[in-house]
């Protein structure tokens, strides 16, 4: 008789997931025992008559027991990463089905009076605690707080409708926008219409339509797709078409509208904010982040408006010469205002012409040299040279998809470390973007055991063609590199409670490790480990690599307006204190003005497909990627002033903070590793704003 895989112990190495071995039917009855066996484990808690304390309150049981109660984890990690990496018309609608259910019994433990009254006893009567022990009772007791375990039992109800409903909103927002970045592609048959496109992306194109048994050339809103064709087609009008159909992703008049969902999500979390006694629900969030509070995001903000915009002013006016210039080449004496006027969908295009004549360096001059199998080799090789640990593809790992590798991760003293799986392109079922994530975290049981961690990189980079390995953009190995950071992160975990480990840090403090790998993207040392031409062998030639350090700074402070402008989007809607009723548009374009150096089309919408803010974990959060850009430049200083490879540097930083996930504020990890706060001026050094 068949045994539900979630039901027992993994047979496999590490005891990865059995991808091979789960049926879509052993998630719901898996879901449903966890559900039961988690009330079952919070009934003998409560009425065991013992008097709370630490160990028998807040510390897992025995390790046969916590194997047991702990099967709503295990089935939860592979179901919602599977959602996202590799799901189907029937998973989501099992996702629908049991979203609801799942809510309200997190709810139903969050809200137990009998469940809060212990940890709040334990929260004032208790052992000495270790630092790590303090913590975790600090978190949990103000986590029951945060979910409303002080609210009247009228609020209390009010609160778990409002839970229930901000989840499903928030997975219906992704289904939709999944659906949507799926349903389009521009369909083209006639050659003339491929001017300008490198080879790489018209052999993707061909590749594309034979998979859906169509003539000619397919591309899609997936970024490996659509970035090259923004940047390189010489057709306007296509260009045109392909900017409106990603930027009005969700907000057209079908069942995957996301307006209204938007609207409610933003109001829904208002209500459980107010509930419990916050103005706004930013002022909630940042309770819970290195920033405070609202008036440090807008502090940052401003101060990077200050600093970048006036540059960022100056690199479109240089754009819209470059453009009125070609113009004219062109026969056109006299330009009308439109024509005057750099259209977003024109901006990639020229942005490209004018780096090529300043700096003679492109992502597809490039490309032959970073063919994926050896970017790979060169980011583990990194890893070895900073950390010591080493990657060994292992087969027998059981994945869930033929695209994704495992390896297991051995530590720079031979012991196993981690088990690592890499899934590199984009395919049906898959959302877009880049992301890491674990389908087990890092923890010590009782008898001193450390559960190692099953880490996961999810990204959507070139896929390979009948002619060519899968070749990358410079920017696509800094996607990876970005990544790889945050996998390190989760990797070199080394706590006691799995709560507190790997990547369960506060969010603006959780970008440092991936933004801090991103710096290694254009360092000669490690460009010379791995960047070969994949036909010749032949090494980067130095003088592209010149190029390439030359042209860092190309169009910066306009990359930086642009994240301002997203970080003061998601500011304005969170920091609302009444109902929001208004037009998305409207408000959109109104919000992010301040850091706007484009003009902007009234018909296209950014909230509706804005997954960080809406269905992701960075509402009233988005700055943190700001925040930890002024971290990582002054922590990767540290690094250009020893030695980028510095193996005695390196290991303070994984000792200081790699490790350490949550188990101490976030700042005072910094100030181990770096002996003092962070400034901005080594943010505006590297981007060349400050001298």
């Amino acid at each position: 008789m068949r045994t539900n895989p979630f039901f027992q112990r993994y047979d496999t190495p590490h005891e990865t997931v059995p991808f091979d071995k789960i049926k879509l039917s052993d998630y719901e009855e898996a879901f449903i025992e966890g559900m039961r066996r988690e009330k079952e484990q919070i009934e003998e808690m409560v009425n065991s008559g013992e008097r709370p304390t630490f160990d028998n309150t807040m510390l897992e049981p025995d390790e046969e027991k916590e194997f047991y109660y702990d099967l709503l984890g295990r089935v939860s990690s592979v179901f919602f990463n599977l959602l996202s990496a590799e799901t189907n018309e029937k998973m989501e609608k099992l996702a629908q089905k049991m979203q609801p259910l799942l809510t309200k019994h997190a709810n139903e433990i969050s809200l137990d009076k009998r469940v809060f009254d212990r940890v709040k006893y334990v929260h004032r009567h208790h052992r000495r605690l270790t630092k790590e022990e303090q913590r975790l009772l600090n978190n949990s007791y103000q986590g029951f707080v945060r979910s409303g375990a002080l609210l009247s039992d009228e609020d209390k109800e009010r609160l778990k409708k409002l839970s229930e409903e901000a989840s499903m909103l928030s997975l219906q927002f992704s289904q939709n926008l999944l659906k949507e970045n799926k349903a389009y592609f521009l369909h083209l048959t006639d050659e003339a219409d491929l001017a300008g496109l490198p080879e790489t992306a018209i052999e993707a194109a061909h590749k594309t339509a034979e998979e859906r048994n169509l003539k000619g050339w397919v591309f899609t809103l997936d970024q490996p797709s659509y970035g090259p064709f923004m940047t390189y087609s010489e057709r306007s009008d296509l260009r045109q078409k392909m900017y409106e159909a990603k930027n009005t992703v969700c907000c057209k008049d079908n069942d995957a509208n996301n307006e209204a969902i938007c609207k409610r999500i933003v109001n829904v979390r208002r209500e459980i904010a107010q509930l419990l006694g916050y103005r706004t629900y930013a002022d909630y969030v940042l309770k819970n982040r290195m920033a405070a509070n609202i008036k440090n995001v807008y502090k940052l903000t401003n101060n990077l408006i200050a600093a970048y915009r006036p540059a960022a002013e100056k690199e479109v006016r240089q754009i819209e010469k470059y453009q009125a210039k070609v113009l004219r080449q062109r026969g056109k004496k006299t330009l009308s205002q439109e024509e005057s006027t750099l259209m977003p969908w024109d901006f990639s295009y020229y942005t490209h012409k004018v780096q090529m004549e300043k700096y003679n360096i492109d992502s597809e001059m490039l490309r032959p040299y970073l063919e994926l199998s050896r970017v790979i080799k060169g980011v583990f090789g990194l890893a070895n040279r900073l950390y010591g640990i080493t990657f060994k593809a292992n087969k027998k790992i059981p994945v869930y998809h033929p695209d994704v590798k495992a390896y297991e991760v051995f530590d720079h003293d031979g012991t196993f470390l981690a088990v690592f799986y890499a899934d590199f392109h984009p395919r049906e079922g898959k959302q877009a973007g880049a992301w890491m994530t674990e389908y087990q975290g890092q923890w010590i049981d009782s008898k001193g055991v450390n559960h190692r961690p099953h880490v996961s990189v999810v990204m959507n980079l070139t896929k390979p063609t009948k002619k060519k390995p899968a070749l990358l953009t410079l920017g696509e190995v800094e996607t990876f590199l970005h990544e790889f950071g945050h996998a390190l992160h989760g990797m070199f975990a080394n706590t006691r409670f799995e709560s507190m480990s790997g990547t369960n840090v506060w969010w603006d403090f959780v970008e440092l490790p991936s933004q801090f790998m991103e710096n290694y993207s254009i360092e000669k040392e490690f460009l010379r480990t791995f960047a070969f031409h994949y036909k010749t062998g032949e090494p980067l030639p130095d003088e592209y690599i010149d190029r390439i350090v030359k042209s860092r700074n190309f169009m910066v402070a306009y990359g930086c307006m642009r994240q301002v402008s997203f970080c003061l989007l998601d500011m304005a809607y969170y920091t609302m204190k009444d109902t929001f009723n208004g037009d998305l548009r409207k408000f959109e374009k109104n919000a992010w003005k301040r850091a706007m150096v484009l003009p902007q089309q009234s018909n296209t919408c950014m909230t509706v497909q804005f997954s960080h803010i809406m269905a992701g974990g960075y509402a009233a959060g988005y700055y943190s990627y700001k925040w930890a850009e002024v971290l990582d430049a002054d922590a990767f200083s540290v690094f250009k002033r020893k030695g980028i490879f510095n193996r005695e540097v390196a290991e303070k930083f994984r000792k200081c903070i790699l490790s350490k996930g949550g188990t101490e504020h976030p700042m005072t990890l910094y100030r181990m590793f770096r002996g003092s706060e962070p400034t901005i001026n080594a943010l505006l050094k590297r981007n060349g704003i400050k001298k």
